[in-house]
């Protein structure tokens, strides 16, 4: 049997988007709770990929990361749809408003489903300024290049105090 073909002889690539897509949704609503049932929301922010674990989720919770309607939480709060979740992650912080309550981990597509992204957009790349990029192959910074990289950084000491030089005795 070729490697492309299913067991009904049909491609497998062909006709599967709009049906995948459909299976996809189904799984998703399969992957909810039942009726009144509540979602901690460390296990919503994993399942709808807004961190790359369950303990990553319930760590950025301990840690004051996550607020929920503006309220710091704690990794078993229950999560209900209408609620705004903050999240700050990687340096940046991300705005989703719950549309749907999901238990398990589903695919990219089907988690965008689950909230509304409220987040700030990115600040603009020419706004960050890059910290002492050198040229490839110029080996070690030598200690002025490196006072002149600290300096930029905002990392260095003013210097000496005036007239506390070597030859100020």
């Amino acid at each position: 049997m070729a490697s492309g073909t299913q067991r009904n002889g049909t491609d497998s690539a062909g006709g599967a988007g709009e049906a995948g897509s459909a299976e996809a949704v189904a799984a998703a609503k399969a992957a909810g709770p039942a009726s009144g049932e509540t979602v901690r929301v460390d296990s919503w922010i994993w399942s709808v990929r807004l961190v790359k674990t369950r303990s990553m989720g319930a760590t950025a919770c301990r840690g004051g990361h996550v607020r929920v309607n503006g309220e710091r939480v704690k990794p078993a709060h229950a999560v209900r749809v209408g609620d705004e979740v903050r999240l700050r992650h990687g340096g940046h912080e991300r705005v989703v408003v719950v549309k749907r309550l999901i238990r398990k981990r589903v695919g990219a597509p089907v988690a965008a489903e689950c909230y509304i992204d409220n987040s700030p957009p990115p600040p603009p790349r020419e706004a960050v300024a890059p910290a002492g990029i050198r040229d490839r192959g110029t080996g070690r910074p030598t200690k002025r290049d490196r006072r002149e990289l600290e300096r930029l950084r905002g990392l260095a000491d003013p210097g000496p105090a005036p007239g506390a030089g070597p030859g100020a005795s």
